[in-house]
């Protein structure tokens, strides 16, 4: 009987260390830039320590999540876009987790400066 008890609350441990992160899910994108307001829905997958994802923006421009981490309730990762004028530009992106809202920063290299830009995302229901 013991042993059965044991297995069950193994089991049921198990289950609870297995359950979904609070980062994933559906999530709506926003960031302001000086292009203007950068708009797009974001899939988030939490595999232990590691962040996958899609960002879909406006416009159907899909970017893959790479370099992606989630510690507690800090999450950051990469997203490089290709350049209208060629090259690439990568995005590091560090943003806190608060229920159904992760506020960030993305920073990136513009000319040689390194410029800041805040970024909000809110749980899809």
């Amino acid at each position: 009987m013991r042993q059965a008890i044991t297995f069950a609350l193994f089991v049921a441990f198990t289950a609870v260390a297995a359950a979904q992160s609070p980062a994933d899910g559906k999530w709506t994108f926003t960031m302001d830039s000086q292009m203007g307001q950068v708009a797009g829905q974001v899939d988030l997958k939490a595999d232990g320590g590691k962040l996958t994802g899609t960002f879909t923006l406006d416009g159907g421009r899909t970017l893959q999540i790479t370099n992606g981490t989630v510690s507690g309730s800090d999450l950051a990762f990469d997203l490089v876009r290709d350049r209208p004028s060629g090259g690439t530009m990568t995005y590091n992106m560090a943003g806190k987790l608060d229920g159904d809202t992760i506020n960030g920063v993305a920073r990136t290299d513009m000319g040689g400066q390194t410029v800041e830009l805040p970024w909000v995302m809110k749980r899809v229901k």
